[in-house]
């Protein structure tokens, strides 16, 4: 039988590491008030679209950040929005689903494992 014991590390400073494992879920929501989140009448025949493709991108990348289903997704940009004190209209789960074959979330591959902070910001640049 091979005892042979594996080399662990230990922590000795315990405030800073439990600092440290605590910032790893940090994140910053940043919303610009002035925003247009409903789009504008395009001019064309058919149904007008409700709200912008920055809208629904920021959607899907909440979705894609917290690997959400679409009405998870819907209730958690509610409360953010009820916290932030915004009256806007949230994009349903139908809607998203619709939109996201053509929009993708604005989120990168990195920002899945953070080594900083998270920070996004949702304004009208998009």
């Amino acid at each position: 039988m091979n005892t042979e014991s594996k080399s662990r590390y230990k922590t000795t400073n315990w405030s800073e590491y439990n600092q440290a494992l605590r910032q790893r879920g940090a994140f910053t929501i940043w919303f610009d008030p002035q925003m247009q989140w409903s789009a504008t009448p395009t001019g064309k025949k058919g149904r007008q679209p409700t709200y912008t493709d920055i809208a629904i991108q920021f959607a899907l990348t909440i979705r894609n950040l917290f690997q959400l289903a679409l009405r998870q997704t819907q209730g958690f940009i509610q409360s953010l929005f009820q916290m932030a004190h915004l009256d806007w209209n949230v994009p349903d789960f139908s809607t998203l689903s619709r939109r996201a074959d053509k929009l993708q979330p604005l989120l990168h591959k990195s920002a899945k494992n953070p080594q900083e902070d998270l920070h996004i910001l949702v304004d009208s640049t998009g």
